[in-house]
């Protein structure tokens, strides 16, 4: 998941267009996590690149697909927010 900031290029520039990427394993004590054992966040530049990810991006497109066909994941949840739009 974490390499997908290298391998996802923009269509025009051919250059990695993903800004930046963290996540890893759910470690909080809380015990709030509903079942997910890891989060990523995945931060983009504008709305167009993350539609441009979600929808055509061919290194993400087969990475999910990688996931479906592979059965190594049971659950996804994804959320978009603007920082600093509460």
């Amino acid at each position: 998941m974490l390499d997908l900031k290298n391998q996802c290029l923009n269509p025009v520039t051919k250059k990695p267009y993903i800004v930046a990427s963290s996540g890893g394993v759910n470690n909080s004590p809380e015990q709030l996590d509903g079942g997910l054992t890891h989060g990523y966040v995945v931060e983009f530049a504008s709305k167009e690149d993350r539609d441009y990810y979600i929808k055509d991006d061919p290194a993400h497109l087969a990475f999910v697909k990688k996931l479906q066909d592979g059965g190594l994941v049971d659950e996804i949840r994804a959320i978009d927010y603007e920082p600093g739009i509460h």
